[in-house]
């Protein structure tokens, strides 16, 4: 997790947590961060974002991380600290135990926590209850909006589209996953306040990150061809003996379009990653929920997509993870 605020005058701190490497956790903080301004009015506030992750040891967020005299979670686990002011999050995975989904039932009257497992994203969810409850205007991001909602539930027309990345705000989720620490939150949310989406994400400094990570693309879609083996419904992929900074998505799907579920495990410097999907292109139905498959390895997310991570040094482990997730999708 990194940290990383937004200097104004002096006023009320908030600390936002949100899912970090991420363009919903990022779009998340954005509205959160017009969404709090609308409420509190004239009120100074001073933002500090905290960019959260699911690797082995960051499945939550600690209790004596909020230390804002506001603190919000955003895209990420409930956490059921007295500290925790705001809530928002769109994950079935969102609650690590039932003693935290006790905690967040009891205080959702409080009318600062909400959760809501059918939204396909974060940022469409705190837009629909700003709006709803808080007379917050959200047309001024509209296109940011629909694109985290496009993108996080994976609404693509065909599993070219995010493949290619022919659209600039693709190319801005490609860069968000790459370099969205906290520090990059804190530069990004102030800009997306002022400039429009469409503008900003092809902005000169967006396309100048993205460039290599096209060839970076190139060789992980050579990768994923010559090593995948497809197990019944199952496409597989193990990629643990190299170290890769990145993993695009959808690579599976573009290159196996009749398969209906992938298991792609990689491994970068700091953990092994065992990534779950159902192949929404298919054209056959989703018989299984992966977030509750991936929850019991210790991740979660979504019915239709998971993870689940070890630590990099337990190659032996992930495998293994990797191999009970395709016996059971295979059944």
């Amino acid at each position: 997790m990194s940290v990383a605020s937004v200097s104004s005058e002096e006023g009320t701190s908030v600390l936002v947590a949100t899912h970090g490497h991420c363009l919903d956790g990022l779009l998340s903080a954005t509205l959160f961060t017009r969404l709090l301004r609308h409420i509190e009015g004239p009120k100074a506030l001073e933002f500090s974002y905290r960019s959260c992750g699911y690797g082995p040891d960051e499945n939550g967020v600690p209790s004596d991380a909020l230390k804002g005299e506001i603190n919000a979670i955003l895209d990420y686990r409930y956490s059921p600290s007295p500290s925790l002011n705001w809530y928002f999050d769109h994950h079935v995975s969102a609650f690590g135990s039932p003693g935290d989904r006790e905690s967040f039932a009891e205080r959702s009257d409080a009318g600062r926590m909400f959760h809501d497992g059918t939204y396909g994203s974060c940022t469409k969810l705190i837009a629909d209850v700003g709006e709803r409850h808080f007379g917050l205007s959200c047309a001024p991001f509209a296109d940011l909006i629909y694109w985290a909602d496009l993108i996080d539930a994976a609404r693509f027309p065909d599993a070219a589209m995010p493949v290619e990345k022919r659209e600039a705000p693709l190319r801005l989720m490609a860069v968000v996953e790459r370099y969205g620490t906290g520090e990059f939150i804190a530069k990004w949310v102030p800009r997306l306040l002022e400039e429009p989406f469409l503008l900003a994400s092809d902005s000169a400094e967006v396309r100048a990150l993205y460039m290599p990570m096209g060839d970076e693309q190139e060789q992980f879609t050579r990768l994923v061809r010559e090593r995948a083996r497809v197990d019944g419904p199952v496409v597989v992929v193990d990629l643990g003996d190299d170290v890769l900074d990145a993993a695009p998505k959808f690579v599976t799907y573009a290159l196996f379009p009749d398969s209906l579920y992938s298991v792609v495990l990689t491994r970068s410097a700091t953990k092994c990653k065992i990534s779950v999907g159902y192949n929404p292109w298919a054209g056959l139905p989703r018989r299984h929920n992966i977030a509750s498959i991936c929850e019991r390895f210790g991740g979660g997310g979504h019915p239709v997509v998971g993870a689940a991570s070890t630590r990099a040094s337990e190659l032996d482990k992930a495998r293994a993870i990797a191999a009970a997730i395709v016996e059971e999708l295979a059944r």
